[in-house]
C-alpha cells in the first residue's frame, strides 16, 4: 500500500506524518509526502525536526512539490485540510476516489483540519505532532484491518 501525505509547503505537517508512519515499520506500506505549494529541496521546519528528534523518530526530508506521478503512485492520498483535498481533486479529478482528509479517513466523525504549526513555537509543533501521532494510531489499525 502506497500512502501519500499532502500539506501546503511540505515542511511541517506532511513530513511529520510521513516520519511518524514510517517509524511504525509496517510491512508492505510505503510512505511519501508532498506539498501543494512546495518548493523542491527545502528542509523540514526546525521545530518539526526537534519534535521528531525528541520523540526518537528518525527522518530524512527534502520538500517535494505535488506532481501527477505521485498521485498515480499513491493508493491513498491523505491531506491535512479540506482545502488541500479540494485543490487536489480539482487538479486530478480522476483520482477523487483515493483522496481524503487525514481525519476524514481515520475518524469519519471528526472531519476537521489538522492544526497548522507553521511559524509557531515548539509547543505548537508538539501539539500538531500529538494530533498526527493519534491519527497515525488510527490509520495503522485501519491498514492492518485492510491487509
Amino acid at each position: 500500500m502506497n500512502i501519500l501525505f499532502v500539506c501546503t509547503g511540505n515542511t511541517c505537517r506532511s513530513p511529520m506524518a510521513e516520519a511518524i508512519l514510517k517509524a511504525r515499520n509496517l510491512e508492505n506500506v510505503h510512505v511519501r509526502s508532498a506539498g501543494i505549494y512546495a518548493m523542491n529541496g527545502e528542509e523540514m521546519s526546525l521545530n518539526g525536526q526537534l519534535v521528531l528528534e525528541n520523540a526518537l523518530i528518525p527522518f530524512t526530508h527534502e520538500s517535494s512539490s505535488l506532481q501527477e506521478e505521485m498521485i498515480e503512485w499513491a493508493d491513498i492520498v491523505l491531506t491535512m485540510t479540506a482545502s488541500h483535498r479540494q485543490n487536489i481533486i480539482l487538479a486530478f479529478p480522476h483520482a477523487i476516489s483515493k483522496i481524503y482528509m487525514y481525519k476524514e479517513f481515520v475518524t469519519p466523525q471528526n472531519v476537521r483540519d489538522v492544526s497548522d504549526p507553521y511559524g509557531g513555537s515548539l509547543q505548537t509543533y508538539e501539539k500538531t505532532f500529538q494530533e498526527l501521532n493519534a491519527l497515525t494510531d488510527e490509520l495503522v489499525k485501519k491498514i492492518q484491518g485492510d491487509l
